[in-house]
């Protein structure tokens, strides 16, 4: 059975403001920018304290080979005081997960659980119900914006497409594509565990508007945590009120 979330255990939604570090609006819109086909994304809550974890981590490792699929695995911190402290969780993951679900109003808070596009929400390990949630996001992601990432030298040019709707924050993560770890207690002692894309950082980096936009980061500013690959996500609604992901997209830094 998949583990809940003690309630006790949730902090002030205003810890979230890691999410929020302010990285200077977006430049001008960009004219004549060819951009991307926009991604499903696939956020794993899980945990290496968590025994039903792993099977829903080798899902998104599934996941991570599908091209149409941006797959994140977004470790928390909540069980850590069964024994074993995790060494890929960032508390700012926990909160992430109960804004997702006081938006949704269910007020689940589990792992394994995986979020779809913002708004769907099921067992990690469940891949028919994923992939069906995956395929329905595909058929009702209305509007969708492109989003294009590239190598320029020693910078990412991140570019944002144009379309309706309301404003949208845009978020640039950096993530580690693969990395296995030894657990050397709690309920998943003596097992060696893969994550997928597992996220290290957050960063803002502006609001899309509407307009076609442009902005370029540094390698230098990607590399650490053992990060290899850079994701942005554009999503509706706020830190503390999560709403539907609107565009993304996934680079390797290899």
């Amino acid at each position: 059975m998949h583990r809940s979330m003690n309630p006790l255990l949730a902090r002030p939604l205003l810890i979230l403001a890691a999410f929020a570090m302010a990285a200077g609006q977006l430049p001008a819109a960009a004219d004549n920018i060819k951009t991307g086909e926009t991604k499903t994304v696939v956020e794993l809550f899980t945990s290496q304290g968590c025994s039903s974890c792993p099977p829903a981590d080798k899902v998104l490792g599934e996941l991570a080979k599908n091209d149409r699929v941006v797959a994140l695995s977004l470790p928390v911190d909540y069980w850590d005081y069964l024994g074993w402290r995790d060494t890929l969780a960032l508390h700012a993951h926990s909160m992430r997960q109960k804004a997702y679900a006081d938006a949704r109003g269910d007020r689940q808070v589990y792992t394994p659980q995986v979020v779809i596009n913002g708004v769907a929400q099921a067992i990690g390990s469940d891949r028919p119900t994923i992939m069906s949630a995956i395929a329905t996001a595909e058929a009702n992601r209305v509007p969708a914006i492109p989003v294009t990432l590239k190598k320029n030298g020693d910078k990412i040019d991140v570019v944002i497409g144009a379309g309706t709707g309301m404003r949208a924050p845009v978020f640039l993560l950096t993530v580690t594509s693969e990395t296995a770890v030894a657990i050397g207690r709690g309920e998943n002692r003596g097992k060696t565990v893969s994550y997928y894309n597992a996220v290290r950082t957050w960063r803002r980096l502006g609001e899309w508007n509407g307009a076609p936009m442009r902005v370029s980061v540094p390698l230098s500013e990607m590399t650490g945590s053992g990060a290899d690959g850079v994701v942005v996500i554009v999503q509706a609604g706020s830190v503390e009120v999560p709403g539907p992901i609107r565009g993304a997209a996934h680079l390797s830094l290899h």
